[in-house]
């Protein structure tokens, strides 16, 4: 991930016990600079104009959608970072073979198929209108009165079906494939953005833009 290259860096007070010096620095990558789409980038203003909606294919990885879309797959951070994926290990969908590892490991061999929750079916009336959308986690004994017939009670029986474990962790790892990610046109400039922000502003630890020095608590010699 080209990631790391593109954060600044840090000297760092030498915490290595065979340094030569107390004035000894290493120098390492500044992982508390981040960054972030701007709040005014993703409203819905311009949610539709940056951004397409894209569908993560089976075993596509954030490298090969990169590679795909930016022609380089070493911009996989781009893809995460404008789908706001913060942990790809929980966020990005799972391939088929995966999947089913991660639910015979959660649940055992055993528990796959059986029932997780129940949800509701959907429920219309004579005149085809919508009475009960389905998808409402319910309990198992759920009923209700039939639209047509009100006086009548619990007419409509057992309106709900039930969602094993292995159906409901499908349902939520398809649900990890709808993303929005930046259109290639808007890369460069999203790229310079990013390098601006990534510079340092002059102060008391400012080297360089790309550089700054933290201080240094030792005041005796090792």
């Amino acid at each position: 991930m080209s990631y790391f290259r593109e954060l600044p860096d840090l000297n760092y007070q030498s915490p290595i016990k065979t340094r030569q010096s107390s004035q000894a620095y290493v120098r390492v990558k500044n992982l508390f600079r981040r960054v972030k789409l701007r709040d005014d980038i993703t409203n819905k203003n311009n949610l539709f104009t940056l951004f397409d909606k894209y569908q993560i294919p089976e075993g596509a990885r954030p490298d090969t959608l990169a590679e795909d879309l930016y022609g380089s797959a070493d911009l996989d951070w781009v893809v995460l970072i404008t789908a706001g994926i913060t942990n790809a290990i929980d966020q990005w969908p799972l391939s088929s073979k995966d999947l089913y590892r991660y639910v015979e490991n959660k649940y055992g061999l055993t528990e796959i198929n059986e029932i997780h929750h129940y949800e509701t079916k959907e429920v219309r009336d004579s005149k085809s209108r919508l009475i009960l959308p389905k998808g409402k986690i319910v309990d198992k004994e759920f009923s209700m009165v039939n639209p047509d017939s009100p006086t009548k009670v619990n007419i409509t029986p057992n309106p709900v079906v039930g969602v094993t474990n292995y159906e409901y962790e499908v349902i939520k790892n398809e649900e990890k494939r709808s993303i929005y990610l930046l259109r290639p046109n808007y890369l460069q400039m999203f790229l310079n953005d990013m390098r601006d922000i990534m510079h340092y502003d002059k102060s008391s630890q400012f080297v360089n833009k790309r550089l700054a020095e933290t201080e240094n608590t030792r005041n005796t010699s090792p």
